[in-house]
């Protein structure tokens, strides 16, 4: 009984869609092995994508925000913060560029969101609302099976991960579009207002599976 109620809290999965609105996955430790993995919409590829999502951490290291691989690009795409430099970096198909400059400070959530289109290869960083400049970082579509994992940096598909690079602390309102949003959508989802929710990954119909200590709480905000 008791190894199989150890089972039951490692290992968790919404087999059908989940409504995790009001709720957060909580990463509590330093660990390369915990981590979320989440089922889209099944695409055959990806031309052009918004993926948005609320974090809160205390982390004064490297971290992943989001990782999405392929067979052939561990990083097709990953939102990652470099701490030396102080700079979120978005991969596409494995080439990043850098933004400096966002206000990423420690435990305050913080509402993330990256566009890209393939035509013209540039992607735009969204953080709490601002919008970046937009960057070229590269072109041609994301192809192939994908594996998206939350709290952990994929150097391979579903694998290599990082103990310096693992998310801990919690994350919340994952959405992923397979277009870009609009700035008045962007907006919406800041403000956490009648947004269209995501079309590839959307939090109120999620399905995922949860691997070991990741837990599913009240989403935790400051009172008023």
């Amino acid at each position: 009984m008791t190894f199989l109620l150890l089972l039951v809290t490692l290992t968790a999965c919404a087999a059908s869609p989940q409504d995790l609105s009001g709720k957060m996955f909580t990463f509590p430790q330093e660990t390369n092995t915990a981590r979320v993995i989440l089922t889209p919409t099944p695409i055959q590829e990806l031309s052009a994508l918004t993926i948005c999502h609320r974090s809160f951490t205390d982390l004064k290291r490297d971290h992943a925000l989001f990782s999405l691989a392929t067979q052939s690009n561990s990083n097709a795409l990953l939102i990652f913060w470099d701490e030396t430099n102080k700079e979120m970096e978005p991969h596409i198909r494995d080439k990043k560029t850098e933004y400096r400059g966002q206000d990423y400070k420690p435990n305050t959530w913080h509402s993330i969101c990256t566009t890209w289109d393939s035509a013209s290869g540039l992607v735009q960083l969204w953080f709490d609302g601002q919008p970046s400049m937009r960057k070229y970082v590269s072109s041609g579509a994301i192809r192939g099976s994908t594996m998206i994992i939350l709290g952990q940096e994929q150097d391979t598909h579903g694998g290599g991960f990082d103990l310096k690079q693992c998310f801990v602390g919690m994350m919340s309102d994952v959405h992923m579009w397979d277009y870009t949003l609009s700035p008045c959508e962007m907006q919406k989802y800041v403000d956490d207002l009648n947004f269209t929710p995501g079309n590839v990954l959307n939090w109120r119909a999620m399905e995922f599976q949860i691997i070991d200590r990741v837990l599913i709480e009240d989403k935790l905000m400051t009172c008023h």
